[in-house]
């Protein structure tokens, strides 16, 4: 919801001649809110790298994973959902409310068409809260101040930073976002994040050309890291098991699913 508390504002800047990732994302995973832009591009995208789709419903499903295992496991109450995307089914607060109804959960994306759609991840329980605010990644403090409108930040919260880290290019840029959001929440909060990656171990090498086809036909640019890059956003935070993992096998039971070229974990902070 934007400060005017109405999402019609992000229609200002919505620009549907340019395939953006949050509309492509929702075409992937067999959404309806997007344009036919986003419709070419995501089946150039798919012609190019097939395991797209596969990624954005493995990250999907780790984000409901992630979200069961904090609420039933850890007792987090207290959610900051930084890129959102578009809501579809199973959003977080509809995750975490339904085992502890008065969980709190800020949406936070810069996205004109997740503006738009805003009320639709407002309609949380009764007991708790739900809010959306329009902020960018890039700025880590605006985030924090106005997350800090909703969330207590003196008790303990989840950071979710799905697939957002991608989008800020430069690596040690990125590493700051997240060190310095994760500086503002208190011991026993927990970072969950993925990643796309370009490692050969789990098949990312052909995610290089697609990103750079996407890079020049879509907004906003992307890049995957390795591994080892994506490790160090976690510097100063423990790891939980299995650890930094291909996110479709993290704690996925005994499904065997097939690895992605995107990384996911969640760690804790001591």
């Amino acid at each position: 919801m934007s400060e005017s508390g109405t999402p019609a504002a992000g229609s200002a800047r919505l620009n549907t001649g340019v395939a953006h990732n949050a509309r492509v994302w929702n075409y992937w995973i067999g959404g309806t809110d997007h344009y036919e832009v986003d419709q070419q591009v995501g089946e150039h995208v798919a012609g190019m790298f097939p395991v797209i789709r596969e990624i954005a419903r493995a990250d999907r499903e780790f984000l409901g994973r992630a979200v069961r295992f904090l609420a039933e496991e850890r007792g987090v109450r207290q959610f900051l959902d930084v890129g959102t995307g578009l809501p579809t089914a199973e959003n977080t607060h509809e995750i975490a409310q339904r085992i502890a109804p008065d969980s709190r959960i800020v949406y936070v994306d810069n996205d004109p068409v997740v503006l738009m759609h805003a009320r639709t991840l407002l309609t949380g329980t009764s007991a708790g809260v739900t809010d959306y605010i329009d902020a960018d990644v890039h700025d880590p403090d605006a985030i924090l101040e106005r997350a800090g409108r909703t969330l207590d930040l003196s008790r303990p919260v989840a950071v979710m930073m799905l697939g957002i880290l991608n989008f800020v290019l430069d690596t040690e840029k990125a590493r700051d976002i997240a060190r310095r959001v994760m500086a503002a929440v208190p011991s026993g909060s927990f970072l969950v994040l993925t990643h796309p990656t370009h490692d050969d171990e789990v098949g990312g090498a052909g995610q290089i050309p697609a990103m750079e086809f996407w890079n020049e036909n879509a907004t906003p640019p992307i890049t995957a890291r390795s591994g080892a890059e994506i490790a160090r956003f976690f510097d100063g935070l423990e790891l939980l098991e299995p650890g930094l993992v291909s996110c479709s096998v993290w704690h996925a039971g005994t499904d065997s699913p097939a690895t992605v070229p995107q990384y996911g974990a969640v760690a804790v902070k001591p």
